[in-house]
């Protein structure tokens, strides 16, 4: 009874959030999976003959003559345009190129795309670092709900596997919803766990503070090269997530040293020309990145990431950053130089965006429906149970005289342990309830 309770109250919380980030996930995995992150796809016809990056930079500048390029990003495809990154009176916008004939094809506010709201609704519901908070507190119940869900649906007392693995299509009402409902939550339930810790790792509390810092690159490994105050978050758009989790922040390489390898050939100049030919000699290829130096300690970033959308394959991801004057390769850093947190997270990541290909992206779709559905059941099992008079919440009551339930109480400690924020709530509950709420005969009638 003590687990059901639990699960009613921690579900009264997480069950709004739960639906919010499967219908913003909905949103973005139909972008990252099926189309394109600035909008729907533009196809084209290839050609023999394409057009050099600078050629197609100059065309932008022309349509934006107070622009500032932020960065290049080459066509995944032969069919496929380019894209530039701009920054215009302020604003973030992207600029789509037909790479053969130079011609400027679409013109979008990156910041104002329907993948870019649906991202920043799913982050912080649009209020920022109180709507991170609040989302950061859901996550955390949601491995409550899980565990106390899973320790109510585990087999005991006569019950088989086979009534928890396979749905009773036969159960008619309430029963029939319990049936369902906890078959699918026992399917998918290691499934959300990962989806919730992985978008814990992005959290402000738990992510940015606790986990992500011992979990980042080492910038030391880079030996002899001036480092900046900037870290690599500085080459996402603002308030969108277009790096990988393990280089968010690891502070950048700066430009105007001799330090760092040969890279770009001597006595040639250092531009999006060069640096293009650079990256397609060391095995850039298909869609990968170019970030232009915003100021005169700035570098070039030649990049290819999952996290971005330019691979499907994580393992792949490579960051090479280029001293703006000389042409040396000051730092490189690759999958295999991330830490086993920020591989899990490149990995997890991919996974969680539907980033792996169509078959990824299909399960992703899957899985938000199934979340919806159980959001939903659960409130259909709750209005049926609920009762006939008015002013009651109808939670499971608390056994009288009950035992420490030593089960539910080591998961308290572990989330109160692993997500400090979580477990803050956690015990400002547990504090109410004990000393406020069973000492008001009325207000417990109420929500009982």
């Amino acid at each position: 009874m003590l687990a059901w309770r639990w699960h009613f109250y921690a579900g009264l919380y997480v069950v709004p959030f739960l639906m919010m980030l499967a219908v913003t996930g909905l949103v973005m995995v139909f972008f990252t999976g099926f189309q394109n992150r600035l909008g729907m796809n533009i196809d084209l016809a290839p050609q023999a003959q394409m057009a050099t990056v600078g050629e197609q930079a100059k065309v932008v500048m022309e349509r934006l003559p107070s622009a500032q390029i932020k960065n290049y990003v080459a066509p995944k495809t032969p069919a496929a345009p380019s894209w530039f990154s701009v920054v215009v009176e302020g604003r973030d916008e992207s600029v789509a190129v037909d790479p053969y004939s130079a011609d400027v094809i679409r013109s979008v506010d990156k910041d104002n795309t329907v993948f870019a709201w649906a991202e920043k609704i799913h982050g912080t519901l649009l209020i920022g670092d109180a709507g991170d908070r609040l989302i950061e507190i859901a996550a955390g119940l949601g491995v409550v709900l899980i565990v106390t869900g899973l320790y109510m649906a585990w087999p005991r007392a006569g019950s088989r596997w086979r009534q928890v693995l396979v749905p009773d299509l036969s159960a008619k009402g309430r029963a029939g919803w319990k049936s369902l409902h906890v078959s699918v939550a026992f399917w998918i339930g290691i499934v959300l766990a990962f989806f919730l810790v992985t978008g814990l790792s992005w959290a402000g509390v738990w992510g940015s503070k606790f986990v992500q810092p011992w979990g980042s690159f080492p910038a030391n490994k880079w030996d002899d090269v001036p480092k900046s105050d900037v870290t690599h978050a500085s080459l996402s758009t603002p308030g969108l997530k277009e790096v990988p989790w393990g280089l968010e922040q690891t502070p950048m390489p700066t430009s105007g040293s001799f330090a760092g390898k040969p890279g770009i050939a001597q006595g040639q100049p250092v531009n999006l020309d060069t640096v293009n030919a650079f990256a397609r000699s060391i095995g850039f290829s298909g869609q990968y990145r170019i970030a232009v130096p915003q100021d005169e300690a700035g570098v070039y970033t030649l990049s290819a990431d999952s996290m971005s959308g330019d691979l499907s394959n994580p393992t792949g991801d490579r960051y090479v950053h280029i001293d703006r004057y000389t042409g040396r390769v000051l730092a490189e850093v690759s999958f295999a130089d991330y830490s086993p947190m920020a591989k899990f997270m490149a990995v997890g990541i991919a996974l969680h965006q539907g980033d792996m290909g169509l078959w990824s992206a299909w399960l992703n779709v899957v899985f938000c429906l199934a979340v919806l559905f159980l959001c939903v059941s659960g409130i259909v099992m709750w209005w049926k149970r609920r009762p006939v008079s008015a002013g009651r919440l109808m939670a499971p009551r608390a056994p009288v005289n009950a035992e420490l339930w030593k089960t539910g109480a080591l998961v308290m400690l572990a989330v109160a342990l692993v997500f400090p924020l979580t477990g803050a709530v956690l015990l400002t509950v547990l504090l109410l309830d004990g000393l406020i709420v069973s000492r008001l005969p009325a207000l417990k009638a109420r929500l009982n």
